[in-house]
């Protein structure tokens, strides 16, 4: 571990980083350029002091998951996050499975959509980034680990808490889009990824998602007009679309009413809501299908 470059190639990064860079008010007037520690460690979700202890050259080695949450926090581009990674005395990730680290560019975007639910998604349906009316309407996913990341997975191993958030009609649509959608992925990234993991871990029992998956339907892109069901707020119509990176292995997803409407007052509800009225409950992810308007006979494509 590097700590003289860490800590100066940090505080440089840093600096170089305005708050409506990352979705944040300016507040009082700044003594010194760029972000205050306490907002990179706000940012990556850990304390002021540990941040701070890794500028100045001190405290424990930071782990691969804290290292990914710092690149996040500081917009850092992939070769950035790997060269901090080696700084840390850590190798490099494998970008073909680094699905933790988002595209700075969706993020510049996300950090601007502050009145309206937006979150960014892996090609299998995990939640990597979700803005705070995101979290209200869905909750926060974050403490999920291994295949219950992917709201793919969470659909089909519990479906008695994730669909929830659908109206029982649009279950089978929604199922079908889920399972195109990570033929899309298992398409892309082959069967000894993520997408393959999933999907033989499912198949392996059986049921509803055994027989779609048997039908090799594929879609990713959508836009889509669907309602949600919230637990306070009652059915919200939602827009949804969908922005993606190039390769297609991350994308945006916004979700909107009309405005002047009861459903847009309910998302403008969200942000004061928080999810202080949840309770303790997994919430389910994010909308996540689509209507393919195109070809009726098709099944509804899935983001991302």
């Amino acid at each position: 571990m590097d700590r003289p470059v860490l800590a100066d190639f940090l505080r440089r990064h840093r600096a170089a980083l305005t708050p409506a860079d990352v979705g944040l008010p300016a507040g009082p007037r700044r003594r010194t350029p760029g972000l205050r520690r306490e907002e990179v460690a706000q940012l990556a979700g850990m304390s002021t002091d540990y941040y701070a202890r890794l500028e100045q050259q001190r405290g424990p080695e930071p782990s691969t998951q804290m290292l990914a949450a710092i690149a996040r926090a500081l917009r850092l581009t992939a070769d950035e996050r790997d060269y901090l990674f080696r700084l840390a005395g850590h190798s490099a990730p494998d970008r073909a499975v680094a699905r933790a680290h988002v595209a700075p560019a969706l993020l510049r975007v996300l950090d601007r959509l502050s009145d309206t639910p937006a979150l960014i998604l892996s090609a299998v349906g995990e939640t990597l980034v979700q803005n705070l009316p995101a979290r209200a309407l869905f909750g926060d996913v974050s403490d999920l680990t291994g295949l219950d990341r992917s709201e793919i997975y969470r659909w089909f191993a519990h479906p008695a808490t994730e669909r929830r958030r659908y109206p029982a009609n649009d279950h089978d649509r929604q199922s079908r889009a889920l399972v195109a959608s990570l033929r899309a992925a298992y398409g892309a990234q082959g069967p000894r990824s993520l997408a393959g993991e999933i999907a033989a871990e499912l198949d392996r029992h059986g049921g509803e998602f055994a027989r779609l998956w048997a039908r090799h339907e594929v879609a990713t892109r959508f836009a889509d007009h669907k309602v949600l069901l919230h637990p306070e707020l009652g059915a919200i119509e939602v827009d949804c679309q969908v922005l993606f990176i190039e390769d297609q292995s991350q994308a945006l997803l916004v979700l909107t009413a009309p405005p002047h409407t009861e459903d847009a007052e309910k998302l403008a509800l969200l942000a004061v809501l928080g999810t202080q009225t949840f309770g303790g409950e997994v919430r389910q992810g994010p909308c996540a299908a689509g209507r393919d308007t195109t070809s009726p006979g098709r099944p509804a494509p899935y983001s991302p």
